[in-house]
């Protein structure tokens, strides 16, 4: 079971979407990893601004983007065998994500969904660098999705 901390850095009330995030979480960690021990992730909630002094921090890239991932560990094969493992931190830009949803035509919470499926991946390893790596990484996240009850 996870425990997800939630921090909310913006004016927008995401309260009503932290259930849907958790069970997004729950089923990546299943889905992708195998893991179904106690696990910590938090999850920030912020604007274009600060996303992008992350990234230029954090990445050396002076540009918005809709998610950061920091993970813990390089892979889920490195977390702690028992107690608590404290995977790592997702940022999410929610204006971005609103116009990312716009953009594509589905619900601001199926994009908040990706977004986090798309971070948890990030966290747990996986990575989109090859077009094998970007495969895998579409194929869990879709699944992740339809499971969570955010098809396209």
């Amino acid at each position: 079971m996870a425990k997800v901390y939630f921090s909310n850095e913006t004016d927008c009330d995401m309260t009503e979407y932290e259930p849907v995030l958790e069970g997004i979480i729950e089923e990546s960690l299943k889905l992708a990893a195998g893991f179904n021990r106690a696990a910590e992730i938090s999850v920030t909630f912020t604007d274009a601004e600060a996303i992008r002094g992350l990234n230029l921090r954090y990445r050396h890239i002076d540009s918005g983007t809709d998610v950061l991932s920091f993970p813990m560990y390089g892979s889920w094969r490195e977390w702690p065998d028992t107690g608590q493992a404290a995977i790592g931190d997702i940022v999410i830009s929610v204006e971005r994500a609103a116009d990312q949803a716009e953009e594509y035509g589905h619900s601001f919470a199926r994009e908040l969904g990706f977004l986090t499926a798309h971070s948890m991946l990030h966290l747990m390893g996986y990575d989109h660098i090859t077009p094998e790596g970007e495969e895998e990484m579409c194929g869990l996240q879709e699944k992740i999705l339809i499971k969570a009850g955010l098809p396209r």
